[in-house]
């Protein structure tokens, strides 16, 4: 059997910076209240004249990953895009990357796991490469919340915290099984679907003609739904389990890890698993504080940024971890 490895990573954000207090402007809300709640100073919203959508941003952060992969675009064979935030109901943006990109006939398939979707769809890869069935894979993770949100005082505890973005990382096979993706792990639980979720009916349960009919502007389902509270408890149990999985299928300890990457969803959840497996700042990476949340580009995002500021070295153990809506969560140890 193969193994797959990263051999390439990018990511793009906005370039339209919303502070806190720039929130603060068209919510109650501050500085202090989102900081102390999140950890987040600053996120990246899109602007219209800017053109950037879910698919545009994962386009940009794919073109730096394949260029630091040192293959050719058509070296591509398959494509995973991870997102919650299509351009569109249907098609996904996988065949818009593969459309925009020219790359010819290879198959693209589309994530909808939201915070882990990126953790799913690397497992995805992962195991078409090392069944043998394709060599570079594409697996993408972006992101547009900021079009979708609430940003009144009503919404404040959801908008505050979310950011768009993208990143990138191109797997490709190796035969040398002591490095690469050693492994990924995989959860979920449905029971908690609705709390944390976007509960506007699909149409497989009310139709647009209903939808325009209504037309109510007092319909909140339009907006993501969370409760914070259940979340947190919920996530800083299944962040600690999958990581433990991960590592015990690995004969590895939390003194093993020499970078953690968790989803930033928020600080707070990060700096919980940071004590509770006793690593230093250095063991940690977390850019939550100026990005926001960005969902499925969190983890690529950066991990792409740990990796340039030299952070990741060739031969370190680095865990990737997330949880979010679904409940889903899930882990891959990685051995660079």
């Amino acid at each position: 059997m193969y193994n797959s490895k990263i051999t390439g990573l990018g990511y793009y954000v906005p370039d339209n910076v919303v502070t806190n207090d720039d929130l603060s402007k068209i919510m109650d809300t501050n500085d202090e209240w989102i900081q102390e709640r999140t950890g987040i100073k600053e996120r990246r919203w899109v602007t219209s004249e800017s053109g950037d959508t879910t698919s545009v941003m994962g386009i940009k952060a794919a073109k730096i990953a394949i260029e630091r992969a040192g293959i050719d675009k058509d070296d591509i064979d398959f494509i995973v895009f991870a997102t919650l935030s299509p351009d569109y109901y249907f098609p996904g943006p996988g065949v818009q990357v593969q459309k925009a990109l020219g790359i010819k006939t290879v198959g693209a398939i589309d994530v909808r796991n939201q915070c882990s979707g990126f953790i799913y769809g690397l497992s995805v890869a992962d195991q078409f490469i090392k069944t043998g069935m394709y060599k570079n894979i594409l697996v993408i993770g972006s992101e547009l919340h900021s079009k979708g949100l609430d940003k009144t005082t009503r919404g404040r505890g959801v908008s505050v915290i979310f950011g768009d973005g993208a990143g990138a990382a191109v797997l490709s096979r190796s035969e040398d099984s002591s490095k690469g993706i050693l492994s990924t792990h995989l959860h979920s639980e449905g029971e908690h679907a609705e709390e944390l979720a976007l509960l506007a009916p699909g149409m497989g349960t009310r139709w647009v003609d209903d939808i325009l009919k209504d037309n109510d502007p007092n319909d909140e389902s339009y907006y993501p739904y969370m409760n914070g509270q259940y979340v947190f408890k919920n996530a800083v149990v299944r962040f600690s389990e999958v990581i433990m999985e991960g590592l015990g299928a690995n004969n590895l300890t939390a003194q093993d890890i020499d970078m953690l990457i968790p989803h930033q969803a928020n600080l707070r959840i990060a700096q919980f698993i940071q004590n509770k497996f006793k690593l230093d700042n250095s063991q940690v990476f977390n850019n939550i504080m100026k990005y926001g949340n960005t969902t499925a580009a969190s983890i690529p995002i950066a991990l792409t940024e740990a990796w340039e500021q030299g952070k990741i070295k060739e031969g370190d153990t680095v865990v990737l971890a997330a949880f979010g809506s679904g409940f889903t969560w899930g882990s891959a140890i990685i051995k660079w």
